[in-house]
């Protein structure tokens, strides 16, 4: 029996001509049709929320594998007995990579030292450094834990990382559970959100929380739109006491006319913090390797639902 795979590339379309192996080119967001019948589909996270319920009309589907970390968008148009696996470990390095560039321009007024040489200004700029500061960091998972080990280096005054529960990381650190935040925002003057979507996280990020940050600090997300209010943020930032570093917005993708993108002190790049060439690399052969393994009836890796 040949299984039928759907996949978003035609690089991955060439590597899965193999013996058993239909590939068929179909991209969740650029088809103008629904999918063909299927057993396994190798999709991206649609651009437009609007696409997500093409994944519960393909036909014989049996596997869905993400070209992602994040899964929480699929979980609602997934049909019954279909398993699940995510790109963990593909796509971690790059999103705090992202991350860290994110904080260092915000930090070194990147965006305002642009400005001058396009005006062709030479003036020397003081600024904030990353050297001595005390961070706030929400999420201790693959991407958490990457951003922690980008930013050490930097030497910061204090690094804490919060997640759902208190635990002692497996690196040895100590991770807080997140109602434990407010005595730290206070003193922050870094939050990094690098949390998933869920209910618990969902606008975790509120007007309360923002007036709690100090003055001055920085607020970076590199995990999702939602988790932060839009519309408690806009007001700290054009009131200029906070600051903010955004590759994650809500809505999204951020409509043309939208206040966010004229805010003063915001820095916002439209999610691709996951967007290099290594990470194509590195997602592609993860998930050759989950369909080879899926049609030879394997274990598959980074299974989310069994």
């Amino acid at each position: 029996m040949t299984l039928r795979v759907l996949v978003p590339w035609q690089r991955l379309v060439d590597e899965l001509q193999l013996p058993g192996i239909e590939p068929i080119l179909w991209h969740i967001n650029d088809d103008p049709n629904d999918a063909p019948p299927a057993d396994v589909l190798v999709t991206e996270r649609p651009a437009d929320p609007q696409l997500r319920s093409r994944v519960s009309r393909i036909k014989g589907l049996k596997h869905v594998h993400l070209l992602s970390l994040g899964y929480e968008w699929v979980l609602d148009h997934l049909p019954e007995q279909v398993t699940l696996t995510n790109s963990k470990g593909a796509v971690e390095d790059a999103t705090a990579e992202h991350c860290l560039a994110l904080i260092l321009a915000s930090l070194r007024q990147l965006p305002q030292v642009g400005r001058q040489q396009r005006e062709q200004q030479w003036t020397r700029t003081w600024t904030s450094s990353l050297h001595g500061s005390k961070v706030v960091l929400l999420g201790a998972g693959g991407v958490g834990s990457e951003i922690r080990s980008r930013i050490l280096p930097f030497k910061p005054a204090e690094l804490t990382s919060f997640a759902r529960t208190q635990r002692v990381h497996e690196q040895g650190f100590t991770v807080y559970s997140l109602d434990q935040l407010w005595a730290f925002l206070p003193i922050a003057d870094v939050v990094i959100v690098a949390l998933p979507h869920t209910q618990e996280t969902e606008h975790l990020i509120d007007a309360q929380f923002l007036s709690s940050m100090k003055d001055g600090s920085l607020l970076v997300n590199v995990g999702r739109g939602p988790i932060v209010d839009t519309g408690a943020l806009l007001p700290e930032l054009n009131s200029g006491r906070i600051h903010a570093a955004l590759d994650v917005t809500d809505p999204e993708p951020l409509p043309a006319d939208h206040p966010l993108w004229t805010a003063p002190n915001c820095i916002i790049t439209p999610h691709m913090a996951g967007d290099t060439g290594q990470f194509i690399s590195l997602v592609s052969e993860l998930a050759i390797n989950q369909v080879i393994d899926f049609s030879h009836g394997e274990e598959l890796a980074n299974r989310v639902i069994n």
